[in-house]
């Protein structure tokens, strides 16, 4: 007899590849999860086929996954009055003792990356390639803009972190956790970046004109980015799940590479018509031009396509483990 296994996403969708079907929470057909069940309803594990449960939300934090209620921050078709909450993506998948998989992608929005992105292009005005600024704040008490030092950012989200594995396995105890890291966003050397192009990891912002990240803070994102995968990795190993690493397979395709290079949008760039080309992230508004969307460093669809391919190979592992 043929099982139904679920497999249940939890997470942040990363929305840059845009999608005119929303209810707030910016779930694409395109995005790495639906990827994978495609692929796995092609080609079923050994008799058995498998039932995708998306419940990953646009900015999604990780207390949201299992504790705290969210408001979907999609600007796609918004209701005037605005998105009305959703409860935990723990509750709303479901989770249980026949959860088979739970594959899990959160975390960059909890430290999180658009404020530092905001903060970081405000310190390079007028800073010349080499200069630290934005590290320099952070590594001190944080910018006016984000108050909160690196080190305490990553304290408190490897709390968060643990914490949210933890409820998720209160839930699923037999599920085999999958959890996804992050793809390389900022080059390691960013020496060929582009401090005016809005498509890599310059902005135009209202009242300030065309702002960038310095160089040096770029590649000290690298790392704030590497560090973040650090934390996910140790806290899934420890818990007994299965780290998934997409930064390895996408150097080189970072937000400062040609547009049919990158696998990772910048601050501006291709998306669905009916995307914004402005955005407001705390007191700054980003403007994008020359029919560019407000895409703020997420993954497009070949970003996607690369996550699958790796997240495929793991959920397809934990189901054949599942059954000895």
């Amino acid at each position: 007899m043929q099982r139904n296994d679920p497999l249940l996403d939890l997470g942040d969708p990363s929305p840059a590849l845009g999608d005119a079907n929303r209810d707030g929470c910016d779930r694409t057909t395109g995005s790495y999860p639906n990827l994978v069940a495609a692929r796995l309803a092609a080609a079923p594990p050994a008799g058995r086929s498998v039932k995708l449960t998306d419940v990953s939300c646009g900015g999604a934090v990780i207390n949201e996954i299992a504790s705290a209620r969210q408001t979907p921050i999609s600007p796609v078709e918004a209701p005037e009055d605005g998105w009305p909450d959703v409860a935990t993506q723990v509750e709303r998948a479901g989770l249980n003792a026949d959860t088979d998989v739970v594959t899990i992608g959160v975390g960059g929005n909890s430290m999180p990356f658009g404020k530092m992105l905001s903060a970081c292009l405000i310190s390079g005005v007028g800073q010349p390639d080499e200069a630290t600024p934005c590290r320099d704040a952070y590594e001190g008490g944080g910018p006016f803009l984000d108050p909160e030092s690196i080190y305490d950012k990553y304290d408190r989200v490897t709390r968060e972190y643990a914490g949210m594995v933890r409820a998720v396995q209160t839930k699923a105890p037999d599920a085999r956790i999958i959890t996804v890291g992050y793809p390389t966003i900022f080059p390691e050397d960013a020496t060929s970046c582009d401090r005016q192009d809005t498509t890599e990891l310059a902005a135009s912002i209202q009242g300030l004109g065309t702002v960038s990240l310095t160089h040096g803070d770029i590649a000290w994102m690298h790392g704030v980015n590497a560090h973040l995968n650090a934390i996910i990795e140790a806290i899934t190993e420890l818990s007994g799940g299965e780290y998934v690493d997409t930064a390895a397979s996408s150097v080189g395709h970072d937000a400062c590479q040609a547009r049919d290079v990158k696998w990772v949008e910048g601050v501006c760039g291709t998306a669905g018509s009916y995307w914004p080309t402005e955005v407001a992230l705390g007191p700054i508004t980003l403007e994008c031009a020359d029919g560019n969307r407000a895409t703020l460093v997420h993954p497009n669809a070949a970003g996607h396509t690369n996550a699958a391919t790796h997240v495929e190979a793991a959920v397809r592992t934990a189901l054949a483990s599942s059954t000895q």
